[in-house]
């Protein structure tokens, strides 16, 4: 478990399956993702999400408000499901309601996955990416201290190169000595 000023980064519990199968459902959270998914693509994500906790040692935890004790999407550690030209690598990823959106919670959980990262797990490095025209969460890998070469842009070898989410950006973050 990991705590910032207002939210819990936790294991996952099974009353957090309907919220994030409705985060899932969102037009708005899914918009620079491939697709929404549907409750049992959402639940089937959420298994490979504990799973990969236990695999690892690290993962997407949940997110849990404080104040309301609301789930409120993920943030965490992932392993890339493809190659690209920067694997191996360690993903830092999150995924939040529409209705929490621009209040700071995905960059303070990020920061504390960060914190988490570098000085409890001493990874030597994280990367972070989405599509280009992403702008939301590339402010938070640049709010994150994350930088961006772009040479590092490459398409998303799931996705079609024709497809306009395919063009990728990438961004990498070391911890400081």
């Amino acid at each position: 478990m990991i705590e910032t000023n207002r939210l819990i980064l936790r294991e996952w519990e099974k009353t957090d399956l309907e919220p994030f199968a409705n985060l899932n459902a969102c037009n708005h959270v899914c918009k620079f993702l491939p697709t929404t998914l549907s409750k049992l693509e959402s639940n089937s994500l959420a298994t490979k999400i504990i799973t990969d906790l236990d695999k690892y040692g690290f993962g997407l935890f949940a997110i849990k408000r404080k104040d309301t004790k609301t789930f409120i999407g993920f943030t965490g550690l992932n392993i890339p499901g493809f190659w690209a030209h920067f694997m191996p690598a360690v993903e830092i990823g999150w995924r939040l309601a529409y209705n929490h959106w621009g209040q700071g919670f995905a960059t303070e959980a990020a920061i504390a996955v960060r914190n988490y990262a570098f000085n409890e797990l001493k990874l030597k490095e994280l990367a972070s990416f989405t599509t280009i025209h992403n702008h939301r969460s590339e402010k938070i890998m640049q709010k994150i201290g994350m930088t961006h070469n772009e040479a590092d842009n490459f398409n998303h070898p799931k996705l079609p190169k024709s497809h306009p989410l395919s063009p990728h950006i990438l961004y990498r973050i070391k911890p400081t000595s």
